[in-house]
């Protein structure tokens, strides 16, 4: 099998890493790809957004199949495209990706399939914000959750108790044209789980957690995610199956039912309040840093889940294996993350972290003058695996001492309180979802 994936991030270095697992492994091409990626397929250098490019290469290479990584070239038709030119793509219409392109669009899917989720106001213009304000937080309620309509690569999010930092956001937002989504703020711990859908079923993967604060105790702005862990030990039984039941397959249905088939991953972007299960927001494809450990745990063939998947050939009863180790992803970013990063800075150290057990994966790197360099915000991932927890954390903490990246940070205290079972969740047991 011959596979195309389209992107450059972490995300589509985890996604290639698995496939390079499969037996037989398949032929992996990528556009653009990253130097981490070029370990472990063809690259070719076609530019994420240019969707003429990626037409005549995908034409040139013939692939069985192409997979579109981020969530930019799918909202702008990356995958109408490709299948126009008859190839088998994994990645939703541009109809269907406004699900992440349009957080205000997507809660009006929400309320036609009758997926629980948070109430919310949609917000045009500033003299409809106050009284927005007032309405989502009633009698002074905080924290404030303001999130821009479209796409924002994970930082378009303000959650705060200062009303005023609350509206300076909003007022950007709407002041650069855009519109605002003011939500109720959700209690209880996050998971995400990704869904494969072929546009009518629905196979799930296992659920993880990320951390989006840029700092340790969730301190700091929201940025693209900090972290991951997968499984998790905390969470109620039967989580998965409830996802399902209530978010994934009427999401799916009420979209089949519009005309707009999505095929692809259904990211679904959860909180488990006090209340009962709450959607915090929908993505239209894998999540970065989740896609690390959640691959890194998958023992099944992935390809052909893909496959299935792209030409409408799922099986829902098909039963995925999973192996029983945690896996841990710590993320490095670049000096001044999330706000102005600085590229360019040397990277060494990963001979040295890959000698404790961990693999890295790249995110924003190149190659300049033979030298590994920073290219972005999120620089690497450093993924580790363990019998449990504990012990995975620890493994990739130690590696992730090893790299060395001027001004960079990155969090100690990914998957710490899941592993010291600090962590709760309503209906919780002792079963992993």
């Amino acid at each position: 099998m011959k596979i195309l994936v389209i992107g450059s991030g972490g995300r589509e270095h985890a996604i290639i890493r698995r496939l390079a697992a499969d037996h037989p492994a398949p032929e992996l091409h990528a556009a653009p790809g990253n130097p981490g990626i070029a370990q472990l397929a063809t690259c070719h250098d076609t530019a994420t957004s240019d969707l003429d490019a990626q037409v005549r290469l995908a034409r040139e290479l013939q692939p069985d199949l192409v997979v579109i990584g981020p969530e930019a070239p799918l909202v702008a038709g990356a995958a109408d495209r490709l299948r126009e030119a008859g190839l088998t793509v994994f990645g939703p219409s541009a109809a269907a990706a406004v699900l992440e392109g349009s957080k205000s669009w997507a809660k009006e899917i929400m309320a036609a399939a009758g997926v629980p989720t948070a109430a919310s106001v949609t917000v045009t213009g500033l003299e409809q914000l106050e009284a927005g304000l007032d309405r989502v937080n009633p009698l002074g309620d905080v924290p404030f959750v303001v999130k821009a309509d479209g796409l924002a690569a994970g930082k378009g999010v303000v959650v705060t108790e200062d009303r005023a930092a609350a509206i300076v956001h909003a007022e950007a937002v709407l002041t650069a044209g855009g519109q605002v989504v003011l939500e109720e703020y959700l209690d209880g711990p996050e998971v995400s789980l990704f869904c494969v859908s072929d546009g009518t079923r629905v196979v799930p993967l296992a659920p993880a957690q990320d951390f989006k604060r840029a700092l340790d105790e969730d301190e700091g702005p929201n940025t693209g995610g900090m972290g991951a862990y997968s499984p998790l030990p905390w969470a109620p039984a039967g989580l998965t199956e409830e996802v399902l039941e209530t978010v994934a397959r009427p999401t799916i249905a009420e979209l089949a039912a519009r005309g707009i088939p999505f095929t692809g991953v259904l990211y679904c972007g959860l909180a488990l309040t006090s209340r009962g299960m709450r959607v915090v927001e929908f993505n239209a494809r894998f999540g970065d840093p989740e896609t690390q450990v959640v691959l890194e745990r998958l023992t099944s063939p992935f390809a052909p889940l893909l496959l299935a998947a792209a030409r409408g050939e799922l099986t829902e009863d098909v039963e995925l294996s999973w192996s029983e180790d945690a896996a841990v992803a710590v993320v490095v970013a670049s000096a001044g993350y999330p706000a102005a990063t600085r590229s360019g800075d040397p990277i060494t150290g990963i001979e040295a972290c890959e000698a404790r057990g961990a693999h890295v994966i790249h995110a924003g790197t190149a190659a300049a003058d033979d030298a590994l360099v920073s290219a972005g915000g999120r620089v690497l991932s450093v993924v580790a695996t363990g019998a449990d927890l504990e012990q995975a954390r620890a493994r990739a903490l130690a590696a992730t001492e090893e790299i060395v990246l001027e001004g960079s940070h990155h969090r100690t205290d990914i998957a710490r309180r899941a592993a010291a079972a600090a962590l709760t969740a309503p209906g919780a047991s002792e079963e992993t979802a």
